[in-house]
């Protein structure tokens, strides 16, 4: 059984200590089976790590079926890693970085579910693989304090301005990234470099003729692999997924306003006559925001009032207003609520997600216009009324969060590698593989 998700980056080996085993005989010479390949600070690596994760990035990389580096290659390359990985874990232990077994075992179990398996099945697939659960348990700790670190030193020194984000919207890039795809298939009538008119018109008739025919429901699939003279005939057509902000005139703006599973009509390009068909679409969409309209009145409990009292009063509330009496009045006269007593009750236009689950809950079941009856959340007892429910267009602010998310993400990776490199070259690194390289500020001198 292999797990999907690459183990060699959600787990890493164990800092070993230095094992030795002596032979039955008294007089036998002790055997040495680990030592130390680097000093990193104020803590070493082992041989054994460093062979282990060696023979992880082998499997790999033959798995991927490229060729194998030789070893002495790679255990350099694999020994500068483990180094920046140390470095960022000494920092976690400094700085207090703690995963607690709570926290560990939920990033187990998310790991067993993101593979579909149950733990049981995660056991097997890590023995299968030739690592113990509890090693494994313990690089996972290890990945996580990291991200910990990551985000403490550097995720929190990125910031992007309103208008950087402004400015990659109007962008090419910009509009490119944001756009959305299009999962197209063709069909394809070729036409000589050097055509002529006959030639031309011979092309555009066949092409009408295969669109005629699709408009009556011919398979585009078949067609094209009877008819194209693409290089994806035999594939049905099938180019793939492209952004619409790639794709020229006319075709860009006559796909952006065409259903799933429609056609364009025959094109000529400097390949030839061309119908395109509109498989799929993906992104860009207009992004919709359900909101509601509703006002309501919180009374608290007290250590004048008890909680029976308090549902009581919220009681007498809903049947005073039953019976009559103006709601925004007695929201005045009772809520508790600061941010809407003073208005009524009123909440205004909200995000249905801005409120504790047991306020949304009685919200989505109150039919407009109907006042609900008491209920309880973590702040006491409500009467609430909907006044009104729409969706709308959130496109704007989602496009400028997905702009934000782009940009930091840029800059994140540019950070981050800054921030290693300056723990690296300021670290005190003895690097005692034969032929390093000793690097940095403050490695140690032979």
């Amino acid at each position: 059984m292999n797990v999907k998700t690459k183990l060699s980056d959600c787990l890493r080996p164990l800092v070993l200590g230095a094992l030795f085993l002596g032979t039955a005989s008294a007089h036998a010479a002790v055997q040495q089976l680990d030592k130390v390949v680097a000093i990193v600070d104020n803590d070493v690596i082992m041989q054994s790590q460093l062979d282990q994760r060696v023979k992880e990035v082998q499997q790999t990389i033959a798995k991927r079926g490229g060729g194998v580096p030789p070893t002495s290659v790679l255990d350099q390359q694999v020994l500068e890693r483990l180094i920046v990985e140390n470095l960022q874990l000494q920092i976690g232990d400094r700085s207090g970085i703690r995963i607690s077994d709570e926290e560990l075992n939920q990033a187990v179990g998310t790991i067993a579910q993101r593979n579909n398996m149950s733990i049981d099945q995660f056991r097997a697939a890590l023995a299968h693989d030739g690592l113990s659960y509890e090693d494994a348990r313990d690089q996972i700790r290890r990945e996580m304090i990291i991200s910990r670190v990551r985000q403490r030193r550097v995720a929190e020194r990125v910031q992007v301005s309103e208008q950087e984000v402004k400015n990659f919207l109007a962008s090419d890039l910009g509009k490119m990234q944001l756009s959305e795809e299009l999962h197209l298939a063709n069909i394809l009538i070729p036409t000589p470099d050097s055509a002529n008119a006959e030639q031309l018109n011979a092309a555009a008739a066949k092409t009408q003729a295969i669109y005629d025919r699709l408009k009556a429901g011919a398979d585009f699939a078949q067609m094209a692999i009877a008819q194209s003279g693409s290089d994806n005939a035999l594939e049905g057509g099938d180019m793939g997924w492209r952004k619409a902000a790639q794709l020229p005139p006319p075709f860009d703006r006559e796909l952006s306003a065409m259903e799933v599973g429609g056609i364009t009509q025959p094109a000529r390009t400097p390949g030839g006559f061309i119908i395109l068909k509109l498989l799929e679409r993906r992104g860009g969409e207009t992004s919709l925001k359900d909101e509601v309209h509703v006002r309501h009145i919180l009374v608290k409990p007290s250590e004048i009032r008890t909680e029976a009292q308090t549902k009581e009063l919220a009681q007498k509330i809903y049947d005073r207003i039953e019976s009559g009496e103006d709601f925004a009045t007695l929201a005045k006269s009772f809520s508790e609520d600061p941010g809407s007593a003073l208005n009524g009750g009123d909440l205004n236009w909200i995000d249905p997600k801005a409120l504790v689950p047991e306020f949304q809950d009685v919200m989505a079941k109150t039919p407009q216009g109907v006042l609900s009856k008491p209920f309880k959340t973590q702040y006491g007892w409500h009467v609430l009324e909907v006044l009104g429910r729409r969706a709308t267009d959130n496109t704007s602010q989602a496009r400028e969060q997905q702009a934000l998310t782009v940009l930091r993400n840029r800059k994140y990776d540019e950070e981050l590698q800054t921030w290693l490199r300056q723990i690296r070259d300021e670290a005190y690194v003895e690097n005692k593989l034969p032929g390093a390289e000793q690097t940095g500020t403050n490695q140690a001198t032979q």
